[in-house]
């Protein structure tokens, strides 16, 4: 009896050392999916994109940007989002692939993300790229990874949708991490008031004081605010965009 005990110690014992490595092995954090890309004349994104960021949807990241599907959009919650998305080619991709900034919402045929060209051409090995160009969409896998903007702080940027003094559309950018901007409010007097978030990145509110703006801004995630004093001037300019000062990793 002693000895039928041991060795059902001895079995169990293996069973709680081995199985959490089993399932350590087992994790993927990648995603299937597919990717196309668009045209655009000089390689970047669009300043079109629905994510109202105007020409920085044209140029962040060196233009290394995508529409993505509606899952990942997520009604505008997913704009400034960095995915890591890599093509499952061996003799046409690249090891790492590339890692993107959400800008726009769009999907083709079974597509997670449309990239713009630079993206794209990113996916590919080194001479690669014009054969990788040639299949259109591409099989991929994908994360979620944390943005970086070396040299860059958080800014606010004023839409040119705004009308001084009586409208303020405000778009956040540069924004560092990997969570998502949930709430938007602006200090008038001593109360918090919140911005509506309009459209993808898009917060607005009418008839802001005339003084220097002082905002916050919380993330999902957190139940925290992230304060920025007098961040925006009182006589601000539509286009014009405004340093934090501070950054998120």
């Amino acid at each position: 009896m002693g000895l039928a005990l041991n060795l059902f110690s001895g079995y169990a014992l293996c069973l709680l050392v081995l199985l959490p490595s089993a399932l350590c092995g087992s994790y993927n954090p990648y995603t299937r999916s597919r990717a196309a890309f668009y045209g655009s004349p000089d390689g970047l994104g669009t300043p079109s994109g629905s994510c109202g960021y105007g020409d920085y949807g044209r140029t962040v990241n060196y233009g290394v940007v995508a529409a993505a599907s509606k899952k990942l959009y997520r009604n505008g919650a997913g704009c400034g989002a960095c995915y890591q998305v890599r093509c499952t080619i061996p003799e046409l991709c690249a090891k790492n692939g590339v890692n993107v900034v959400v800008t726009d919402q769009g999907e083709g045929d079974r597509t997670d993300f449309i990239l713009s060209p630079r993206g794209f051409a990113k996916l590919a090995l080194p001479n690669k790229v014009s054969e990788l160009k040639k299949y259109g969409v591409v099989d991929i896998e994908y994360q979620r990874v944390s943005c970086q903007y070396p040299g860059h702080n958080i800014a606010f940027m004023v839409q040119e949708q705004s009308r001084y003094p009586d409208y303020l559309a405000i778009v956040i950018t540069y924004k560092g991490g990997q969570d998502d901007v949930i709430a938007l409010e602006l200090l008038q007097g001593r109360q918090w008031v919140p911005l509506k978030n309009v459209y993808g990145a898009v917060w607005d509110i009418s008839n802001p004081p005339r003084t220097p703006l002082t905002l916050r801004f919380q993330l999902s995630g957190t139940m925290g605010w992230y304060i920025t004093r007098d961040v925006i001037p009182s006589y601000w300019r539509p286009g014009d965009s405004y340093d934090s000062n501070f950054q998120l990793s």
